[in-house]
């Protein structure tokens, strides 16, 4: 008779160890495998987002939203499997707080009895849509933290950064086509309207030119990053290609935008590092020195500005011209007597008094276009949807409170983006300040239009943002990039 094996409990704990070690290995490598497939998907997310009018239609957003949150739930049972943190969610604090600040505005809060009897009132001028701005907001922030958890290599952070470059060139090139081959309504798209209004996918060209700039921003830094790399070959005429398109949309904010980039890139890239380091020598020559840099930068801006105007003018030619010409009537008075008023003077002066209103609260994210009819002394016929100024929206929107929500993630945000720009890693320091270039550019032109209102802006928006965050788990250098 064959006797049974007997072990001891030492060998037994090591057997158990070993299996232990075992499903723990494949439990890690399932959660790899599901990690690449959040991060890839999310890439094709933002590709396919920019598509369909850059997402404005309700079942596009809806769409868009129910994928994120379906990416969201995968990435909470990854981080589960492999045991770690989300990344970047002390930075999503404020934002999940301002969403829940939304969600309360939409709330019924009071009653009041009118003719029909007692109804319900919230602090939104339209609830329901706030709710639903709060919804797309949160998807924004989930997938921030989604691509700042799984965007955490050099590999996958250049590939989002190419991704997002790609974007803005393929937006651009269909552009091209469009105004040179569309002749009726519909072009690849339905409903594209054959006017001078739109531009590429989009039914409003200065939509088009806030998913430029961030692309350019984010090529000026990539090609600061790798100017000796053969990949600046490439990179140098799709900058030159986004900007000659920026200015064939002649869209006026966009190109005005695109300047205060090169300007907010000139006073950047050498923040006088240099001087501070020559210590040496007399106080004297420190300060000639100094003035010897601000003289320099002041002729560079000059240049600056000096060829962009030159080449604006060439490029975009009697068009672009004329209509910086007829900029002063966008913010005077019009309408005469048939009461229009919708140049930006009249609806900033009505948004306004709208803020004085409602100056803790507001009105309510996404219910300015009801509650502006109130004071804005028009026909009504072209009522505003929008402020044509994200500031005053915003301020009109959610007021003191929702003001100092957005300070708080900005404070936040400029803290982390502050130890990347001054990291020791030239291709990190360069890869935030592409990143905060494309972000400026889109603050300078928000004063004048309402670009992030777009899903693909504001997704794009969200994605630079986590660029110039972003902490990589390995060392990204020039020399591991040229590999």
């Amino acid at each position: 008779m064959n006797e049974a094996i007997e072990m001891t409990p030492a060998q037994e704990s090591a057997i158990e160890q070993q299996i232990e070690l075992e499903k723990r290995s494949s439990q890690l490598s399932f959660a790899r495998a599901l990690g690449r497939v959040i991060f890839v998907s999310l890439l094709v997310t933002i590709a396919l987002t920019a598509i369909p009018y850059g997402t404005v239609q309700p079942w596009w957003v809806a769409l868009f939203e129910c994928i994120i949150f379906s990416l969201g739930i995968l990435g909470l049972v990854e981080r589960l499997i492999s045991k770690k943190s989300v990344g970047g969610a002390s930075l999503a604090i404020p934002l999940v707080v301002l969403c829940l600040f939304m969600l309360f505005q939409s709330l019924s809060l009071f009653s009041a009895r009118d003719d029909a009897g007692l109804i319900s009132l919230s602090i939104s001028a339209d609830p329901y849509n706030t709710g639903l701005l709060a919804i797309k907001v949160f998807a924004l922030v989930v997938t921030g933290l989604l691509l700042l958890t799984y965007a955490s290599s050099k590999s996958r952070l250049r590939a989002l950064i190419y991704v997002v470059i790609g974007v803005g060139v393929a937006s651009a090139l269909f552009g091209i086509l469009r105004k040179s081959f569309q002749h009726g309504p519909g072009f690849f798209l339905p409903a594209l309207p054959n006017d001078e209004r739109g531009f590429a996918q989009f039914i409003n060209r200065n939509h088009f030119a806030f998913l430029i700039a961030m692309s350019l921003g984010l090529i000026f830094g990539v090609v600061a990053a790798e100017i000796r790399h053969r990949r600046s070959f490439v990179l140098i005429p799709m900058a030159a290609v986004l900007w000659a398109t920026l200015i064939y949309s002649n869209s006026r904010g966009g190109i005005v935008a695109s300047l205060c980039q090169l300007l907010f890139l000139g006073l950047l890239l050498d923040p006088f590092r240099h001087i501070a380091k020559r210590h040496t020598g007399t106080i004297w020559n420190r300060v000639q020195n100094l003035v010897g840099g601000f003289a320099l930068r002041a002729f560079l801006i000059v240049f600056i500005v000096v060829m962009f105007a030159y080449g604006v003018s060439w490029v975009g030619g009697e068009a672009v011209v004329n209509n910086f010409e007829l900029a002063g009537i966008a913010f005077s008075q019009q309408g005469g007597i048939d009461r229009e008023k919708t140049s930006r003077k009249e609806i900033w002066s009505s948004t306004w008094k709208l803020i004085k209103a409602h100056p803790v609260a507001g009105a309510g994210f996404g219910g300015y276009w009801i509650a502006i009819t109130k004071y804005h002394d028009a026909t009504g016929e072209f009522t505003p949807q929008e402020a044509h100024n994200d500031y005053l929206e915003l301020l009109a929107s959610g007021g003191i409170i929702g003001c100092a929500l957005v300070a708080w993630f900005v404070v936040a945000f400029l803290k982390r983006a502050r130890e990347n720009l001054r990291s020791s890693d030239p291709y990190r320091r360069a890869l935030c300040l592409g990143a905060l270039t494309g972000i400026f550019g889109v603050l300078i032109h928000s004063f004048v239009d309402f670009g992030l209102h777009v899903t693909i802006n504001a997704l794009i928006f969200c994605t630079l943002m986590v660029i110039a965050v972003c902490s990589s788990d390995e060392r990204i250098t020039a020399a591991e990039s040229r590999t």
